[in-house]
């Protein structure tokens, strides 16, 4: 098995970043995926005492599938996130400023529009991650999953509708599910799985052209009982990994501790 793609999302529900390789860190997401979000402005999110909130609280592609074609980039570097979108003005904001990240959050109010419950909060905190699941943790696809889910309903599906961090290929449809419990070396790193990934109606959304055009959990449920695709991993150990990386789960002799 190995290392097909590597992706972060800095915004929550927004563009994916490709990466030809990253360094994961013990206890740890990939840097800078999902260090951001737009908060509803019903949400309770408070930055000043950041909590896991449901993906609800935030624009999320569950709910608001016009956020797919939104195109973003943030770049780490200058703190500048850059939005676009047709019939909207393109976005450059300085997020190290609070002019900034109301600019932003202005945009993305305008740009959903009656879906927007009331203004729009720009959302971060130190140290917290906007992902679907409390734990910080790394999730990873298989792409024979992907293909044999789409092959069963005869519809191609892009890999992207599933947002994972890794995408990998060499195994067998959903033999991902046995490493729950186990340990897998990833490139330089070793992680835990810990938990398949429940789908939701995001994956409904076609990630090119925003429109809402499979079922996936309702294939999911139909074809196989349950509407799980991929797996998340914790990192227990630091490394890098790179695109073409060898994916491994460990033997159970070597995971006995000296």
């Amino acid at each position: 098995m190995r290392v097909e793609r590597i992706f972060r999302f800095p915004v929550k529900g927004l563009s994916p970043e490709a990466m030809e390789e990253v360094a994961l860190a013990p206890g740890e997401g990939l840097p800078n995926d999902r260090r951001f979000a737009f908060a509803q402005g019903d949400s309770p999110f408070d930055p000043a005492a950041p909590v896991w909130l449901q993906k609800r609280h935030f624009a999320c592609l569950m709910a608001n599938a016009r956020v797919a074609a939104i195109r973003s980039a943030y770049d780490a570097a200058s703190n500048i996130l850059v939005l676009r979108a047709e019939g909207m003005p393109p976005l450059q904001a300085d997020l190290a400023s609070a002019a900034g990240r109301e600019a932003a959050a202005a945009w993305m109010t305008d740009y959903l529009g009656p879906e927007a419950r009331g203004a729009l909060r720009f959302a971060e905190a130190p140290g917290h991650a906007f992902t679907d699941i409390a734990a910080k943790a790394v999730s990873l696809v298989g792409l024979a999953s992907v293909e044999a889910l789409g092959a069963r309903f005869g519809m191609e599906l892009d890999p992207l509708r599933f947002r994972a961090n890794i995408l990998f290929s060499g195994a067998a449809p959903f033999a991902e599910f046995d490493w729950i419990g186990r340990e897998i070396l990833l490139g330089g790193a070793r992680l835990r799985v810990f938990k398949r990934t429940q789908r939701c109606a995001a994956t409904e959304v076609n990630p090119t052209t925003a429109e809402r055009d499979a079922k996936p959990p309702k294939w999911l449920r139909e074809a196989y009982g349950h509407a799980d695709l991929g797996v998340y991993a914790e990192v227990l150990e630091a490394g890098r990994v790179a695109t073409g990386d060898a994916l491994e789960p460990v033997q159970g002799e070597l995971l006995e501790r000296v």
